[in-house]
Parts: C-alpha cells; sequence; structure tokens
C-alpha cells in the first residue's frame, strides 16, 4: 500500500509561484511513474504533469507547458511540480497520483495510489 500526501498549496497572487510537493511512503515508490492532476470547481479532474520513475521522462498539459516543472527525488521518495507565473484559472485542487504505468497516469488519467488533494488558489 502506498500513501501520498500532498503539500505546498495556498493563496498567491497571478504571477506568483508555488511548489507543490507530493510525499510518498509504505513503500517506495521509485519505480513508480507519478502524476500531478487538478480539479477546479464544477469542472472534471484534468492531467498537469507526469514524470516518469527514474525522472527521464515528462510531459506536461499544454495549458501549464512552460510555467510549471515536475521533479521528483527518489531518495526523498518525494514528487514536485513547481508552479510559475500562475494565473487564476490555474485555481484548483491539485492531486499526485502514482502508478507503475507511465502511460496509464498519461493516456488514461488514472493510477493505483491518489493522495487527498492540496488547493491553489490564484487571485487577480
Amino acid at each position: 500500500q502506498v500513501q501520498l500526501v500532498e503539500s505546498g498549496g495556498g493563496l498567491v497572487q497571478a504571477g506568483g509561484s508555488l511548489r507543490l510537493s507530493c510525499a510518498a511512503s509504505g513503500r517506495i515508490v521509485s519505480s513508480y511513474a507519478m502524476g500531478w492532476f487538478r480539479q477546479a470547481p464544477g469542472k472534471e479532474r484534468e492531467f498537469v504533469a507526469i514524470i516518469s520513475w527514474g525522472g527521464s521522462s515528462t510531459s506536461y498539459a499544454d495549458s501549464v507547458k512552460g510555467r510549471f516543472t515536475i521533479s521528483r527525488n527518489n531518495a526523498k521518495n518525494t514528487v514536485y511540480l513547481q508552479m510559475n507565473s500562475l494565473k487564476p484559472e490555474d485555481t484548483a485542487v491539485y492531486y499526485c497520483a502514482a502508478d507503475r504505468s507511465f502511460d496509464r497516469i498519461h493516456k488514461n488519467w488514472l493510477g493505483d495510489y491518489w493522495g487527498q488533494g492540496t488547493q491553489v488558489t490564484v487571485s487577480s
């Protein structure tokens, strides 16, 4: 079993930055792909970014490309999402997910394990 705990959310002005963290416990997830998703009020959950187990492959939603960076530290069992140039439309609850399959997260938006989410609010 894997437990994922997100942190780092908060309130920030447009143009500002935040760094989200997702700490995994219960099992070493160094062999898992890790992804970030978000869900805004009244909208469906959407894919944001993904990183392969070794960190060599990443992919981003078009809406965040060039502004967000996903990274991981397997020694700390943690994945990060650096968010720069934030916009009000980035406001959402952000979730991390873990799965042994990169494609299952990236293409199917599924994951074996999910965190509880952290709120990000960007004011205009």
